[in-house]
């Protein structure tokens, strides 16, 4: 069974992830590799008391540049992806979803 990862991040870091996600086995479709579709968008948050963010200030709405990458890997490498992301991802927390597939 195939799943669809959708992770977001600060747009430098997109070249890093994807090229993390691609090593830990994400990106195959067929006889086709390093696969991905991403988009850069404006992201919005505001980090609370005990946050250590890597972009703005800890109580301040922060308006920042991200991509949206989306890309399919295999069921049994879910946790070496999620995994590979992690390590790759600059945020302290990386917001992410998983989709299986049909």
């Amino acid at each position: 069974m195939t799943r669809k990862l959708v992770v977001f991040g600060p747009a430098e870091a997109l070249d890093d992830v994807r090229e993390a996600l691609f090593a830990a086995g994400a990106g195959r479709i067929g006889p086709y590799e390093r696969c991905a579709w991403y988009i850069i968008g404006t992201a919005s948050f505001r980090a609370l008391p005990g946050a250590n963010p890597t972009t703005g200030r800890v109580g301040q709405d922060e308006h920042v540049p991200e991509f949206r990458l989306e890309t399919t890997f295999p069921k049994e490498k879910q946790a070496v992806v999620i995994a590979a992301m992690r390590r790759a991802h600059p945020y302290e927390e990386p917001a992410f979803n998983i989709y299986e597939l049909l």
